[in-house]
């Protein structure tokens, strides 16, 4: 069973949100209002994810999430938003966090991200993506000038027409190679990032530098 921490300063809401996850089969840990909590219980709990508003007292979200990174890296931390605000996505992914959810999202959704988050998947809300991940190139987070690339020039091919939104077939049809080659490449793209899914690769390839979104 999944070990969670929620995070929020709002004790109604996550009053109401702990029923409702221990009722999907969710074990909550812990609750903690504020940052600097968060990253106590969740160093004395060691919870499989910790569910992290943005906004709170003491420590905000994101620097939580810096701090558990170094402390605790085996924790997900799945952030909790307001908004959909790209400067706070692009700087919590620098902090370590592996999901992005809108406060105004089901239940279910929370959930499902739990769980994607504890068998080490990225998280994000539908139509978060793109814009986060432009925020982050259009601020200049990738890696240093000069930095070498982990993946052979053919992979970066294929991993920026992945980040351009192109459909496997369609990344084939491009570098004039089959299908079976393309997933080949992402296999290798994802062992050398230590990525899961084309989310993860994508949002480490921006942070180092490798590719970039238009």
């Amino acid at each position: 069973m999944t070990r969670l921490l929620l995070a929020d300063d709002h004790r109604m809401l996550r009053d109401s949100m702990r029923r409702s996850l221990e009722e999907h089969g969710l074990d909550v840990v812990g609750e903690a209002g504020d940052g600097q909590e968060a990253v106590r219980l969740a160093q004395l709990l060691r919870p499989d994810v910790v569910l992290m508003d943005v906004s709170m007292p003491v420590l905000d979200g994101v620097e939580a999430t810096r701090q558990l990174h170094l402390l605790l890296p085996d924790a997900q931390v799945v952030m909790l938003t307001m908004h959909a605000d790209g400067d706070v996505m692009a700087r919590a992914i620098q902090a370590g966090a592996v999901g992005y959810l809108v406060k105004d999202c089901s239940i279910d959704d929370v959930v499902a991200a739990v769980r994607l988050a504890a068998s080490g998947d990225s998280v994000l809300s539908p139509g978060l993506a793109s814009s986060m991940l432009a925020d982050m190139d259009k601020a200049g987070r990738g890696g240093e000038d000069g930095h070498s690339s982990p993946i052979s020039p053919r992979e970066e091919e294929v991993l920026q027409l992945v980040a351009d939104g192109m459909s496997l077939p369609e990344v084939a049809a491009a570098l004039f190679i089959s299908v079976k080659t393309v997933k080949n490449h992402l296999a290798s793209i994802y062992s050398k990032l230590d990525a899961r899914d084309r989310t993860q690769a994508v949002l480490r390839g921006v942070r180092m530098g490798i590719i970039r979104l238009g």
